[in-house]
């Protein structure tokens, strides 16, 4: 099959052939239609090593996977052979940049047949990691003030529409090129880091941050006491006064995943998606991303749409 693959940080990734995947207990193969990454993956010590510490290249990146079930390991249930799905790949397990890839069955949902395979794709991470970060670990609830930092990203624009829904105010940030985007998804107001005074936010409950630097260590003091900073860019130096600072790894969630698709399905939930390109693009997508809107997807198999 054909995949991306990573030998070593210097060289990058390039498109090469791999053997079909084997399913161990538990898996499912997906055969891929689309697939998703993040651009700083070569950066993980998983994209190089296995849980053991052992280097496991040559690897294959990206972690967002959707597609069909082509076959079940033993002692899997839930799913069938056939049936669509999207999910998250394990970090320290070849990805879905590839033809086929192996993923726990626990890690994959069932995807409905009115969503397409390239929206599918651009959910997991992103959509799991906005719930996580604002509910889970920021613990917003209805009528607190939230700041989403980045907020045209994949991340942060599900964070602020989910942080709307609730009942929140919501604050994004970002370029000013971004303020109509944010605002359209639904926040109350924006700040553009660039040139307006970040005292403009006011003290607020939550901060979610996926920026990190200089934008992370400055967000400690928008957080009024009792707050939280919330972020999965780096574990932060500063704490908020009398609040908590969280750093976390998006887990992979199975039923939020079907709820987060759900919401797409009823027009709750809009994503943001940016380039979508053919898996011989993959290389130069994945080592020259640029800045754009949205999310960068792989449309891995032919009708992958």
């Amino acid at each position: 099959m054909r995949a991306l693959t990573v030998r070593d940080r210097d060289a990058g990734p390039t498109l090469t052939d791999l053997p079909y995947p084997h399913a161990a207990e538990n898996d499912v193969i997906v055969r891929v239609h689309a697939a998703g990454f993040t651009p700083g993956e070569l950066d993980w010590p998983a994209t190089w090593t296995d849980r053991a510490g052992r280097d496991r290249t040559p690897s294959v990146p990206g972690h967002e996977v959707a597609g069909v079930v082509a076959e079940l390991g033993y002692g899997t249930t839930g799913l069938t052979v056939g049936q669509r799905v999207f999910g998250l790949v394990d970090w320290t397990r070849d990805g879905s940049l590839a033809e086929y890839t192996a993923v726990e069955a626990r890690n994959l949902a069932p995807l409905a047949a009115d969503i397409d395979y390239p929206v599918a794709a651009a959910l997991p991470i992103s959509g799991l990691t906005a719930w996580q970060g604002l509910f889970d670990h920021g613990g917003l609830t209805t009528g607190q003030t939230v700041l989403v930092h980045g907020a045209a990203g994949g991340v942060g624009s599900i964070a602020v529409q989910l942080a709307r829904e609730i009942g929140a105010r919501v604050i994004g940030t970002g370029r000013a090129a971004d303020r109509d985007v944010v605002l359209d998804l639904g926040a109350h107001a924006f700040l553009d880091l660039a040139t307006d005074p970040w005292t403009d936010a006011g003290e607020v409950d939550v901060v979610f941050d996926v920026i990190g630097g200089d934008v992370l260590e400055r967000s400690a003091a928008l957080v009024r006491p009792g707050g939280t900073l919330v972020t999965i860019a780096a574990p932060p130096t500063a704490s908020p006064k009398d609040g908590r600072a969280v750093f976390f790894v998006v887990e992979p969630d199975r039923a939020r995943l079907a709820d987060l698709a759900q919401r797409l399905r009823d027009g709750r939930l809009r994503l943001l998606i940016g380039d979508v390109r053919p898996l011989a693009e993959a290389a130069e997508a994945f080592t020259h991303h640029r800045r754009t809107r949205g999310k960068t997807i792989i449309q891995v198999a032919a009708d992958g749409s």
